[in-house]
């Protein structure tokens, strides 16, 4: 079918494969997944018209090449590879490039989205640079010393959290997040006050930050903004604006 019923039904395949970090379930998916999204791209652009039959066709070897399936794809496994190294969950990662290459090729449409986990990066530049230099720690279980542990799960949690909201799998990325934001600062607390500037500000900010039990968008967002100054982190005014919007509950 290629109604908006079967791209939700196929967008919650894909999403379910991604918040769990299922990689049987995103291999099985993915394909499905580009040649909706492709498809209906085409579409909706006057490209192609609906078939008679409702099927939606497999993608052609020019559309696996193509920009638009490149773009989904891209998107796809990147969402993928960030709740994998929320998880440290390294194998899941693997399993997924192993497995797509063989069935696809080694150029299919998402390929290039693993390139920034594989390797350590001391000068990233891209907010894709930069979210693959903390997974690839995460992956490789590359835990920093306790007086720069606080800071590195800050930054990871910014820039994971800029991507997500970038991606057309927010909620799927942002919950594991949220529950990754939790665990790091909950060690923090326990472990790490310490390494915080301002204890005496600081230590009860992050104990009412951690009193919210809900793992969303506003939790991550409020703790980042929270903890800025804990690390003597300056943000820039729209920085904070952007957060503090976040952060804020109706």
């Amino acid at each position: 079918m290629t109604d908006m019923a079967e791209l939700q039904r196929r967008k919650k395949l894909i999403n379910e494969a991604i918040v769990f970090v299922d990689p049987d379930a995103f291999i099985a998916s993915y394909p499905g997944w580009l040649e909706i999204t492709t498809f209906i791209t085409a579409l909706r652009a006057g490209d192609v018209q609906a078939p008679a039959d409702g099927v939606t066709p497999q993608l052609t070897a020019q559309q696996m090449k193509g920009g638009v399936a490149a773009k989904y794809g891209n998107d796809a496994v990147f969402a993928f590879c960030m709740t994998a190294a929320l998880k440290g969950d390294k194998a899941a990662v693997e399993k997924v490039e192993k497995a797509l290459t063989e069935s696809l090729g080694a150029d299919f449409p998402g390929s290039v989205a693993f390139w920034p986990f594989r390797s350590a990066n001391d000068a990233p530049i891209s907010l894709e640079d930069h979210v693959g230099a903390a997974a690839f720690k995460m992956l490789a279980g590359d835990i920093p010393p306790p007086p720069m542990r606080a800071r590195e799960n800050w930054n990871a949690g910014l820039r994971f959290f800029e991507k997500a909201r970038q991606s057309n799998f927010a909620q799927e990325i942002i919950y594991p997040l949220a529950v990754w934001t939790r665990a790091k600062w909950g060690e923090t607390l326990e472990k790490g006050v310490a390494f915080l500037a301002h204890i005496e500000d600081s230590v009860p900010a992050l104990q009412g930050c951690l009193a919210e039990a809900r793992n969303d968008q506003a939790f991550v967002a409020n703790m980042l903004l929270t903890m800025a100054p804990a690390l003597e982190q300056d943000l820039s005014d729209d920085m904070a604006g952007f957060l503090r919007s976040l952060a804020r509950r109706v």
